[in-house]
């Protein structure tokens, strides 16, 4: 049996700092998925980025909170997919949409749905690249952000691993910018307090 892998890519990770996607190194990140897969691995990849990619083709300063997510989200994510679409298919491999909601994953039939939709393409050498829809999604019907989507995505499909990517290295026991914070190297399920670590500020692109 194929070892089963997902990957968390964050918005921070595909933004460039001068607002949109960064190619080259969305490239890169294809890349190194493409050597897996060729490997052996089923790759799961749970990309940010939509709502980036889409703030760079639009500017509008009087749209609220949610709408603004909602355009952006339309318009970026079909950006976002065309360029995996594109590097994939570069690299030999075929890769594949999945859009989903938090709502979608607490009811059952929905939930089952999309787990067999990701094993068909699975099965089929497709990666699949599943996303939050933003379009649809408001408020208390959101994901908190992609980690947790990720965690709920690796769970759901089996993954051996999940592995996130981010332009932070780990969990901090302060503020990632104070010089006297330091990594956490081991967590252990049960056995350590991280609540008193959480911080309410965000990154740049990042939901929360």
């Amino acid at each position: 049996m194929k070892k089963r892998i997902a990957v968390k890519i964050g918005s921070n990770v595909l933004a460039a700092k001068e607002g949109g996607l960064d190619l080259s190194r969305i490239k890169q990140i294809v890349s190194q998925v493409s050597t897996l897969h060729k490997q052996g691995f089923e790759i799961i990849m749970v990309s940010s980025g939509a709502v980036a990619a889409g703030r760079s083709l639009i500017t509008d300063d009087k749209l609220d909170a949610v709408s603004a997510r909602q355009l952006f989200s339309a318009i970026g994510q079909a950006k976002l997919i065309n360029h995996y679409h594109t590097f994939f298919e570069e690299e030999g491999l075929v890769c594949g949409q999945v859009l989903t909601t938090k709502e979608s994953l607490s009811t059952r039939s929905h939930y089952l749905n999309q787990r067999n939709c990701m094993e068909v393409m699975l099965q089929h050498g497709v990666v699949p690249i599943v996303n939050e829809n933003d379009t649809i999604s408001v408020t208390e019907l959101m994901f908190t952000d992609n980690d947790e989507l990720s965690g709920m995505v690796a769970t759901m499909m089996g993954a051996e691993k999940l592995i996130i990517l981010s332009n932070i290295d780990g969990i901090y026991n302060g503020n990632p910018s104070d010089a006297n914070s330091s990594v956490i190297r081991e967590v252990y399920p049960g056995k350590r307090d991280l609540s008193n670590y959480i911080q309410t500020s965000k990154s740049s692109y990042g939901r929360r």
